[in-house]
C-alpha cells in the first residue's frame, strides 16, 4: 500500500433560523450555518480532505449549490460520497484529523458524538477521527462571531499505481 494525505478547508457564515449541525451533530445555539446543504463546515473540510487525498475534485463538484435536489442535504451523506470515491480507488480511510475554529459555542462536550457519526458515515473507527477545537483569539469573522471555520486531514492507503482501479 501507499499512503496518501488531502487537506480541507471550509467556512460558513451564521444565519438565523437554522440548527447548528457540526461533524453530524445537532449542536444547541441560537445559531445555524448558511449553505444549500446542512452546512455542516466540519464534514465539509473532513469530505474535502479525503476527496483530496485520492486526488478527486472537491465537495462542489459532486454536490454543487446550483442543484436544487439536494437542498438542505445531510453533510453526512456527503462524507458517504468522499468513502465511495476512496473504495472506487480500491484504497482505505486510515485516519482523519480535524479543528474546529469557532469564538461560540463551546462544541468539544460533543466531539464523541460527532466521532462517532462523522466514523459511522466514512466506514472507520471512531478511534481513527480526531476532533479538536479552538477559538480565532476575537480576530476576524470567527473572533467576530460571524462564523465557523474547519480544518482537516485525511491519510488514506491506496494499492501501489499500477494495481490501482481507475
Amino acid at each position: 500500500m501507499r499512503y496518501r494525505s488531502g487537506i480541507g478547508y471550509d467556512v460558513h457564515a451564521f444565519t438565523e433560523g437554522r440548527p447548528l449541525v457540526l461533524g453530524g451533530v445537532e449542536i444547541p445555539h441560537d445559531r445555524g450555518l448558511a449553505g444549500h446543504s446542512d452546512a455542516d463546515v466540519l464534514a465539509h473540510a473532513i469530505a474535502d480532505a479525503v476527496l483530496g487525498a485520492v486526488g478527486e475534485p472537491d465537495i462542489g463538484h459532486w454536490f454543487p449549490p446550483s442543484d436544487p435536489s439536494i437542498e438542505g442535504i445531510s453533510s453526512l451523506k456527503i462524507l458517504e460520497k468522499a468513502a465511495e470515491r476512496v473504495s472506487a480507488a480500491g484504497g482505505r480511510i486510515e485516519s482523519i484529523d480535524s479543528t474546529i475554529v469557532a469564538e461560540e459555542p463551546r462544541v468539544m462536550k460533543h466531539a464523541p458524538a460527532m466521532k462517532e457519526a462523522l466514523a459511522r458515515a466514512l466506514g472507520i473507527e471512531p478511534a481513527d477521527v480526531g476532533v479538536k477545537a479552538t477559538t480565532n483569539e476575537t480576530m476576524g469573522f470567527v473572533g467576530r462571531r460571524e462564523g465557523i471555520a474547519a480544518f482537516a486531514v485525511a491519510t488514506v492507503a491506496l494499492p501501489p499505481r499500477e494495481n490501482r482501479a481507475s
